[in-house]
């Protein structure tokens, strides 16, 4: 896929899932806060995705709750397990 190409929904869901499914592993234990360019790597997604991913997983998401907890020079996220 090029960089211009429109990611086709399947590729979306994947990535949307496997940072749901990453998140919640986290956070099993209690709570965790992060920002998105600290995990980028681990999940193999740009920190422009992640964040895109989070408002949307914000909404969707049942397996965990997800919070815009703070922002200093980038949003910190709060994720607990649901």
């Amino acid at each position: 896929m090029s960089a211009t190409t429109p990611a086709t929904e399947s590729e979306s869901e994947g990535k949307e899932s496997r940072l749901k499914n990453y998140l919640a592993r986290k956070a099993e234990d209690g709570e965790l806060y992060f920002k998105s360019k600290f995990i980028a790597d681990e999940v193999g997604l740009s920190p422009k995705e992640i964040g895109a991913l989070m408002v949307k997983l914000r909404d969707t998401a049942t397996e965990i709750n997800v919070e815009k907890w703070s922002y200093t020079s980038a949003t910190t996220w709060r994720i607990t397990p649901a």
